[in-house]
């Protein structure tokens, strides 16, 4: 079996300031890794570059058989670079910390209406499935409301269930509770975790550190924009073999 997702000798610099000096990281299908590490040291970047919201400047992406490749001194925004990034985002969805939940459509609205946009899925069956993807993390008696309406913990619920809904291979959350009040936290981690049970392929940002160690099968620690040390939980909580991973765990343990 392939890797879901492939990484090679990513760079990416703004303004001349490096932020991915040449990241190389696997995924395995079915797999949640948990990505970790101090801010600023490149994690939600990577993951822009891998849906394709952010060009990088050299290196390699391969995910689910789609390969987007920079070489540098090449132009960034080619057409070629153009059409495999628009396929990656077809098999890959994302959730943002501030959920990007659109005000002035319903809960059901905002989770049928992509799919007939960016698939052609007529609305009928569009809606039958949004129906039950609200139901699949526990808002099916909120269909009818407005996101202003809801609370942040059920707003993200909604996020994700509108992300489900194009039906991706891969699922991508930059810090999906890093908005919320601690009491919403673990009602979103929930669905993930239920997520995960299901084999859906997961790339979590996060600074949940119990939620990394419970529930992600790798753990990768970024810092200064290179991936320093992956593993397990057991070995990456309990014996991280570098310095840095050892100071930035220390603030958790």
């Amino acid at each position: 079996m392939q890797p879901a997702i492939q990484i090679s000798n990513l760079k990416k610099s703004y303004h001349g300031t490096p932020v991915l000096r040449g990241v190389n990281l696997t995924v395995e299908e079915e797999q949640l890794t948990a990505l970790i590490g101090p801010s600023g040291c490149g994690k939600s970047t990577l993951l822009r570059c891998l849906i394709g919201l952010e060009s990088f400047d050299e290196g390699r992406i391969a995910v689910n058989g789609l390969v987007v490749e920079r070489r540098a001194g090449r132009p960034r925004f080619d057409g070629a670079y153009h059409r495999v990034t628009h396929e990656l985002r077809s098999v890959m969805g994302m959730v943002f910390q501030a959920f990007n939940l659109f005000p002035h459509m319903t809960v059901l609205e905002n989770v049928a209406r992509p799919p007939t946009i960016v698939r052609g899925v007529a609305p009928a069956l569009s809606k039958e499935s949004a129906v039950q993807l609200l139901e699949k993390v526990g808002l099916k008696d909120k269909i009818h409301v407005y996101p202003a309406q809801l609370s942040g913990g059920q707003q993200q619920r909604a996020a994700i269930a509108r992300a489900l809904a194009l039906k991706p291979k891969v699922l991508l959350y930059d810090e999906p509770t890093s908005a919320l009040d601690p009491e919403l936290v673990d009602e979103v981690l929930e669905v993930m975790r239920e997520l995960d049970a299901e084999g859906i392929t997961q790339v979590v940002v996060t600074h949940e550190m119990r939620f990394a160690r419970d529930v992600a099968e790798k753990i990768v620690f970024m810092s200064d924009g290179l991936v320093v040390e992956q593993g397990t939980p057991d070995r990456i909580f309990s014996e991280p073999q570098d310095l840095r991973t050892r100071q930035f765990l220390k603030r958790f343990l």
